[in-house]
């Protein structure tokens, strides 16, 4: 390894820049175009990383602006070691005290969305796959990084890519936390509609929320109303611990409030404006459908007040993020992000927030069932000593409720790229990465190409 540590030292520099190149494109999923599935930046991050897996020595191929993949060796597909991260990223929201797109370096730290999740991971891989192939370490297996441009909104990327080319039957994916994860919670995405009251507070509009797996920090509406009625909205925003701000004019009453972006995988880590403006909405009278949102879901993360709270000592607690929600002043309509455990089946659990929501059409939009992989692995035990290799941390596997590509294996577990004690900054405002952090995730994935790749001695 003394010659890997040497050259990866060598590539430190190179490393940060290849981050902020990447970073600079806006990846953001958008209307599609011919060849670009995704939009054009999507697109152009995906051939931008491409030219750079071409410049340092790996042969590419590119499938139709869905995905591509950069391999190091020759040997079986199947049994290839798979590396799989995205390019795509969330839109940048607000909050941000600098350009969420400008790859900016700040005391050791690069920011911009992606830049933990996944664009930094993606590089530190290929650098990684880099050190080892000019160290010139003999193979027993292919080594192919996959990367897609889709994870963010369904990973319909994934699912093109397998059409045309195979899928590794084991490997990994840098876009969680260490040591490993080898338990990935079930998720769905229910989509809930109802009609508004014409009693009580009456909402003319309100349209917060870009995807479903991103905690808005920000939301408005507009009520109908006078000054008593934004006085009231503040005094609620006082009362409940959030900042409210409220303005009348000619018989409607705008109403703000802030909250904090976030991972829908991570609910508690925001805080969610939806939520809050359903407990104003509730203490300003609301009624029936907002009513019954406010008190079922409201700022609650864990899904106890909808009736289907649940933990189990595998994979932890069930998580529930409500994050786009539209109103018209008839209707409303909204949609959250729910990780259940292991050993919950998802279609009892929809049927408690039927029993729970009467007056709502309950739909369940997506899904993924939970994902499992022994600890006693092979994979999982060399990823483990690569880890404690690097940093002498604890040799352990853990379960989050987070939806990687990892399920997309066989044997895929995810591994990295967030250490312990690290802030967790994805989707949310002013993203960074350490350089750091960037760098001992390099050494930690070329051991892992080493042990669980390279020839034995």
């Amino acid at each position: 390894m003394e010659r890997i540590e040497k050259l990866l030292s060598q590539y430190r520099e190179e490393m940060m820049e290849t981050v902020q190149k990447w970073v600079r494109i806006p990846s953001v999923k958008s209307d599609a175009l011919p060849g670009a599935p995704f939009g054009a930046e999507a697109k152009r991050a995906l051939d931008t990383a491409m030219e750079d897996c071409r410049r340092m020595g790996m042969k590419t191929e590119s499938f139709d602006g869905y995905a591509g993949h950069a391999d190091l060796g020759e040997g079986s597909t199947r049994e290839a070691l798979a590396i799989l991260a995205h390019l795509d990223v969330v839109p940048a929201g607000d909050g941000w005290s600098r350009d969420p797109f400008g790859g900016q370096r700040i005391d050791g730290k690069i920011y911009g969305r992606g830049t933990g999740d996944d664009k930094g991971p993606a590089v530190a891989a290929l650098y990684a796959m880099r050190a080892v192939k000019e160290a010139g370490i003999p193979l027993k297996r292919k080594v192919r990084l996959i990367l897609g441009c889709d994870e963010e909104c369904g990973s319909s990327d994934l699912a093109y890519y397998m059409t045309q080319t195979e899928m590794p039957r084991s490997g990994f994916s840098p876009d969680a936390d260490y040591p490993v994860i080898n338990i990935e919670k079930g998720g769905c995405h229910i989509q809930l509609q109802g009609k508004l009251s014409k009693e009580g507070l009456q909402v003319k509009f309100m349209q917060i929320g870009e995807r479903p797996n991103v905690i808005p920090g920000f939301a408005s509406a507009i009520v109908y109303g006078d000054e008593a009625v934004a006085k009231a909205a503040e005094a609620a925003g006082e009362n409940l611990g959030f900042p409210v701000k409220a303005e009348a004019k000619d018989g409607e009453v705008k109403i703000e409030t802030v909250g904090i972006n976030g991972h829908a995988a991570f609910p508690s880590h925001g805080r969610n404006a939806i939520g809050q403006m359903l407990l104003v909405f509730k203490e300003l009278g609301a009624k029936g459908a907002l009513l019954d949102l406010a008190e079922a879901v409201g700022m609650t993360y864990n899904g106890e007040n909808l009736g289907i709270g649940m933990r189990d000592d595998i994979s932890g607690e069930l998580t529930c993020s409500q994050d786009i929600i539209k109103i018209d002043g008839e209707t409303v309509e909204t949609l959250m992000d729910i990780r259940y455990p292991v050993l919950l089946n998802m279609d009892a659990m929809v049927e408690l927030i039927r029993m729970r929501l009467p007056d709502f059409k309950v739909n369940v939009l997506a899904s993924h069932k939970p994902h499992h992989v022994s600890a006693h692995t092979e994979l999982v035990q060399e990823l483990l000593e690569a880890y404690h290799e690097v940093t002498g941390g604890e040799k352990k596997t853990i379960a989050i409720g987070g939806g990687t590509y990892a399920q997309s294996m066989e044997e895929g577990v995810a591994f990295g790229a967030l250490f312990p004690g690290e802030v967790e900054m994805a989707h949310q405002a002013d993203e960074y990465i350490s350089e750091e952090s960037l760098y001992q995730n390099a050494r930690i994935f070329a051991r892992a190409i080493v042990r669980l790749a390279g020839e034995k001695e």
